[in-house]
């Protein structure tokens, strides 16, 4: 029998197009979504004219992007095919929330894209609580994770993470994690929407093979790697990404112009890569 998954994710459109592989393959039984910032925010009005239009034409690349490779879902979609329940960050972690999940329990509950969930609603799924992390933990943990194997000049670091939900942010064991492959004319945000396809794939392939309540194997974060905040990144960060190598370091990866050693990752379907 597969398993059911509850799914607290935000409200963008990568977001909902997991909710929606989800569902199509017979795997959302519940969906919490937590109504997230505007898509395309505003740039600092203090900011000089030059990083204003930076910052805008950043994330208009990133909204041509994910118009690209996600299809626009409304959220009313949802509403006829499974229980859903839309929240604001402060009613996250709510009795509201609590009750909706105690009310039609579900197998496994997956997060992506939401704020911090409460120890409460982790341990009310006993050990089959995991997060969907943008970026390569533990090297590229906390926010903004996919700018940054590129600003590092790794494009080919630039994958996802799935990892039990724990106290530590970022922190828990690993249950997969995976790359998208990197082709030319790939733009930072490309590989960044590549991975998560690449990611929903896998996880339903995963979540699929899960028989009778058998345990989900996950391997333990030896090193504490980097915690990423969101003061690290600012929009002078841009500049490289956009005026020096003009959104081809891929292209320059490929061609050798750039190195980047390879990534060892945790590969749920190949038991000999999950060791670190």
């Amino acid at each position: 029998m597969t398993v059911l998954v509850s799914f607290m994710c935000g409200s963008h459109p990568r977001h909902l197009y997991i909710a929606n592989e989800l569902y199509k393959n017979g795997l959302l039984k519940s969906l919490v979504v937590e109504k997230r910032e505007a898509f395309i925010p505003s740039p600092d009005p203090n900011w000089s004219q030059e990083d204003k239009a930076l910052f805008i034409k950043h994330f208009k690349i990133r909204d041509e992007s994910e118009n690209k490779f996600f299809k626009d879902i409304p959220l009313d979609f949802f509403k006829s095919k499974v229980p859903v329940l839309e929240v604001s960050k402060d009613e996250l972690n709510s009795e509201k929330t609590l009750e909706f999940f105690n009310q039609d329990k579900a197998d496994v509950l997956l997060t992506y894209g939401v704020h911090k969930i409460s120890d409460e609603i982790i341990d009310n799924f006993q050990n089959n609580a995991f997060n969907i992390h943008g970026g390569l933990s533990p090297e590229f943990k906390g926010c903004i994770t996919m700018f940054w194997p590129f600003y590092l000049l790794r494009p080919n670091w630039a994958g996802m993470t799935v990892h039990r939900l724990t106290k530590r942010l970022d922190g828990g064991d690993i249950l997969h994690q995976c790359v998208p492959t990197l082709e030319y004319g790939d733009r930072m945000h490309d590989v960044a929407n590549k991975a998560i396809v690449k990611l929903c794939s896998d996880l339903c392939l995963i979540l699929k093979s899960i028989k009778d309540g058998s345990a989900l194997k996950t391997v333990k974060q030896s090193r504490n790697g980097k915690l990423w905040i969101s003061e690290d990144w600012t929009v002078s960060h841009l500049h490289l990404i956009y005026d020096f190598y003009k959104d081809k370091i891929v292209d320059m990866y490929l061609n050798g112009e750039i190195y980047s050693p390879e990534v060892k990752l945790v590969n749920f379907f190949d038991s000999n890569s999950c060791k670190e």
